[in-house]
């Protein structure tokens, strides 16, 4: 069991950006962002956030998907 989980541990991806290194996870998180307040302007400039729904469940909701789907574009195994 230890040695199964200490196998895991390395299967994070880290990335070198300018000298530092970071986890893939916070530059997914960063991009999915990025992308969520592209797609509020998106959704603001064509008339729709009116008619979404909650924006307090919509935005969190667009921040998951466009992060879960960063991660998989890019690090998908």
């Amino acid at each position: 069991m230890i040695a199964a989980s200490a196998s895991l541990a390395a299967c994070d991806p880290i990335l070198n950006i300018q000298g530092s290194f970071f986890p893939a996870w916070i530059v997914c998180m960063t991009a999915g962002v990025v992308l969520t307040a592209v797609g509020r302007q998106l959704f603001a400039v064509s008339g729709l956030e009116p008619h979404l729904g909650p924006l307090t469940l919509i935005y969190p909701s667009l921040w998951v998907l466009t992060t879960l789907l960063t991660w998989l574009a890019f690090y998908r195994t």
